[in-house]
């Protein structure tokens, strides 16, 4: 059994030309995994858990909406002053992996490679924009696709692990930007 936490950073791809990383773009990330060993070493098994990850992304891509309540994703230009441009999400999410590690009943140093998938809900989520004298939040997007799949990779040896996570889906589901580009994110 485990309790996780871990930090990281976020590299948005699949975006629109001209959409740029702008500012912290990171994340955390904490749950708990049962470890189920599948043989007699004990050092194959599977685990399943129950987390939750806070995720930012800072880009130039602004996301507001028309007086008909209509979802604009504009990419914002370097002629266009602001001071924040953010989209904030938190999910609740259930690993699940197959694990392998090198481990003995006595050894707590041991190399670990844990493969899998994440399948989760994005309760929250929030675009914010701000620029002197106006300010602009976003809570309700209908483009955004609420569930989430990722796989998920994590290597290690130790307490120090890499983790390396990819969303199998786009944050936006039909979405276009203002000059006709599909978003994907």
């Amino acid at each position: 059994d485990q309790f996780y936490i871990g930090i990281t950073y976020n590299i948005p791809t699949n975006v629109p030309s001209g959409v740029n990383a702008r500012g912290l773009s990171g994340g955390i990330h904490f749950g708990y995994l049962r470890d189920m060993p599948l043989n007699e070493r004990r050092n194959i098994a599977l685990a399943v858990g129950l987390g939750m990850t806070l995720d930012q992304y800072g880009q130039n891509l602004f996301i507001g909406e028309t007086e008909d309540e209509e979802t604009i994703f504009t990419i914002l230009t370097n002629e266009i002053n602001f001071d924040q441009n953010r989209f904030s999400t938190a999910a609740v999410e259930v690993p699940l992996e197959f694990r392998w590690r090198s481990s003995t009943a006595t050894t707590y140093q041991f190399w670990r490679i844990y493969a899998g998938v994440r399948a989760g809900y994005t309760y929250w989520y929030r675009s914010y924009f701000q620029q002197p004298g106006n300010a602009v939040s976003q809570t309700d997007i209908p483009e955004f696709n609420q569930f989430r799949m990722r796989a998920t990779l994590s290597f290690g040896y130790g307490s120090i692990n890499f983790f390396a996570s990819y969303s199998l889906q786009p944050f936006f589901d039909n979405a276009v930007t203002t000059d006709g580009q599909n978003i994907g994110l």
